[in-house]
């Protein structure tokens, strides 16, 4: 496919400096207005911790039963990206790594609770340094602000940011704004475009959602949308996870470890509306006496009934994974009606056929496989996000990319659709090449993935690893080390742990070869070596963290 930037501007030799810290303006050449203007919007939604299995383009039976018809236009108007991944699946890396297209290693971001060095090069800096006016709205969770990151606006919620009633903080300070997260942050980008938009400028504008994070609380008008229905309960709900001790290792099962009242709304009796256990208050206390009632209103006959009920402990397991489905996906709603609006307004305003609309998430999330929520693991359905792209009269409506692609790519794409040259810092590709669907020849035939958050919340061992069209090896190390291996054809839902199986260690070897020559490409040398010995690494690991005890090193945990 030749490449589809066919705007004005395209004739125009653009650069950025190769330095990995703050671009100077005048590295940008200047384009003429008539070419300025021809240059394609960007419209960039991510969501916090949405599954793709709870996107209905995905074609999931959870996502048939709560469809997500707005998002799912994007796909019909232009393509879905079946392959997508991330490259540490945990909220703060994994936008650091799509600001600046580099793995955690090398942007310095590789767990929750760090600062993100503001001053980096990014790729909306880059934009704007060429002329693109840029304004973030949403969740920004890398630091306190995006202040100094290169935006023109921006508002953004304080930390993970609270449902009801949230602190926004902005140049002027930081206020508790009424309402729902989604619906706030939707009025603020549109506001933005109504009243802010330069219509003589081509625009990035980046629409951050909290949801559907945890703790998974839908707007009241959505609250009863999936109560009652039966979701299909994942096979391995009830996973014994043998000869996975890292996955049995975890705290992040929906029936042991999710917190009765934070997370699943759960009342203490029959008629009762005080809340089980619930260690973070706030996110109830905040709401309105109003906002509150009517919440809880709406759960009382459900909790009444589930009180009432004499179950085992089999049976509440699988209440609690209805009742967090139901909190799930109906948080969920309110961002397909956000997509909505943004795309009626792009295409009410005669601007949809010149701007690009990208959906995806910082990750994927659980939804009972394994028994689980949350994210993390290397496993498919967290290191899987959703991606889908629209751009008329460049992709192709319902168009299907099967290649896959890494949350590295985002920067390098956004660069190339502006007309700018690539970034040296930059270790993803341009994802412009399979726009028709089809990746060159030269194309990645595997990916590379590197967790680093242990110890931490739910205790997800570090680990790294490949994944190749067929088959994953992982590795993890600390006080758990161990290899696993996947056969994803005849294993989809990753139960069997095969690195002990002869018949495949020939397989088993070629992916560790793969993987040495990724760690290379990718300069990453954190962690211990792919033939580093098992119990060597155990020895460095209990090094790290007894030096990290004796130097008061606390661990950051959400």
């Amino acid at each position: 496919m030749s490449r589809m930037l066919v705007f004005a501007a395209a004739a125009i030799s653009l650069t950025v400096s190769g330095c990995a810290k703050l671009e100077q303006p005048g590295n940008v050449a200047p384009l003429s207005p008539a070419a300025q203007k021809a240059r394609p919007n960007i419209v960039f939604i991510m969501s916090d911790d949405h599954a793709y299995q709870a996107v209905s383009a995905y074609g999931s039976e959870i996502s048939r039963l709560a469809p997500t018809p707005n998002i799912d236009r994007i796909a019909q108007r232009g393509a879905l990206f079946e392959n997508s991944y991330v490259t540490n699946s945990l909220c703060g890396p994994s936008r650091a790594t799509m600001l600046t297209g580099q793995f955690s290693h090398m942007h310095g971001f590789t767990k929750n609770g760090q600062k993100y060095d503001n001053e980096r090069w990014n790729w909306p800096r880059a934009l704007g340094q060429s002329g693109y006016q840029t304004a973030l709205f949403g969740k920004w969770h890398l630091n306190y602000s995006p202040e100094g990151a290169g935006f023109d606006t921006w508002k953004v919620l304080d930390d993970q940011g609270k449902y009801y009633n949230p602190d926004v903080i902005t140049p002027s300070g930081r206020s508790v704004v009424e309402g729902y997260a989604t619906d706030i942050v939707t009025e603020q980008s549109l506001q933005w475009l109504e009243q802010e938009r330069d219509p003589d400028r081509p625009f990035a504008l980046l629409i951050h959602h909290k949801a559907p994070h945890r703790n998974f609380m839908p707007a009241i008008r959505h609250l009863q949308k999936y109560l009652g229905t039966e979701f299909p309960i994942p096979t391995n709900y009830f996973d014994h996870y043998d000869g996975r001790p890292a996955a049995e290792a975890q705290e992040m099962n929906i029936y042991r470890d999710m917190f009765e009242g934070h997370d699943l709304k759960m009342t203490t009796g029959v008629g009762s509306k005080e809340l089980r256990e619930n260690p973070w208050k706030d996110d109830f206390d905040r709401m309105t006496p109003k906002q509150r009632a009517e919440y809880f209103s709406a759960l009382q006959p459900s909790n009444d009934a589930m009180n009432a009920a004499d179950m085992s402990e089999r049976d509440m397991a699988l209440w609690k994974y209805q009742r967090y489905m139901s909190e799930y996906l109906g948080t969920v709603a309110a961002v397909d009606d956000s997509v909505g609006r943004v795309l009626d307004w792009l295409e009410a305003n005669g601007l949809d056929e010149n701007t690009i609309v990208v959906y995806t998430s910082d990750q994927g999330f659980y939804l009972g496989e394994h028994g689980w929520f949350d994210k993390r693991f290397m496993y498919e359905e967290s290191l899987r996000t959703p991606l889908l792209i629209q751009y008329p009269g460049h992709i192709a409506p319902g168009t299907r990319v099967t290649a896959p692609v890494q949350n590295v790519d985002y920067a390098p794409t956004f660069l190339e659709l502006a007309g700018l040259a690539a970034q040296p810092s930059i270790q993803g590709r341009s994802l412009i090449e399979m726009f028709d669907g089809s990746p060159p020849a030269d194309w990645r035939e595997d990916i590379y993935y590197h967790y680093y958050e242990y110890p931490g919340f739910h205790a997800v061992r570090a680990h790294y690893g490949v994944r190749t069209d067929r088959y994953k090896l992982i590795r993890f190390y600390g006080d758990i080390n161990t290899w696993e291996f996947y056969d994803l054809e005849t294993d989809p839902a990753e139960m069997h742990n095969r690195i002990g199986d002869p018949k495949v260690q020939p397989l088993i070897a070629d992916l560790k070869a793969r993987l040495k020559k990724l760690r290379a490409r990718y300069r990453d040398d954190s962690g211990p070596s792919v033939d580093s010995p098992l119990a060597l690494a155990s020895a460095m690991a209990k090094g790290r963290r007894d030096a990290e005890a004796a130097a008061g090193v606390s661990h950051h945990a959400h």
